[in-house]
């Protein structure tokens, strides 16, 4: 009975492992994905200077542009980004009721402006880590957490 028991647990264990080492590589491969579009020159737009960090140590250089940093409002971001003269921008404010209130006054400004807004790595890493993380700053070290585990 023991013997079942123990044998029952190691593959629970093996398939939390391999679920874990699933969303590992679908994380990087996101981030590479982000990397390669900011690469390419196109501006990423995150809350503040720590998810700017973020990126930076997870590999993705580029124009990183915050919007919550200095006291600019939303719409000041938004003339900021529009300046820039760039067709798209990725926006990658953080998970929660705040990002989420962030987005929805950045896409409006930003519509109006013609700006098109690419929410598609927001949306991606939200279905991904956003039950187990609230912001982007805190990518780096979930990555980490999820590369530990995953052994």
């Amino acid at each position: 009975m023991l013997g079942n028991r123990a044998a029952s647990q190691d593959h629970k264990v093996a398939g939390l492992s391999t679920k874990l080492k699933e969303k590992q590589e679908k994380l990087e491969q996101i981030i590479t994905q982000l990397a390669e579009e900011a690469a390419e020159g196109k501006p990423i737009v995150v809350e503040g200077k720590k998810d700017a960090q973020a990126l930076e140590e997870l590999g993705v250089k580029g124009r990183i542009l915050t919007v919550k940093t200095g006291g600019k409002s939303f719409l000041e971001a938004a003339a900021e980004i529009e300046h820039l003269t760039a067709e798209e921008v990725i926006i990658l404010l953080d998970f929660d009721r705040r990002g989420k209130q962030g987005i929805r006054r950045l896409l409006m400004n930003l519509e109006r402006a013609r700006i098109k807004v690419n929410m598609q790595f927001w949306s991606m890493l939200c279905g991904l880590v956003g039950r187990d993380i609230q912001c982007v700053e805190g990518l780096p070290a979930y990555l980490d957490t999820l590369r530990q585990k995953a052994l």
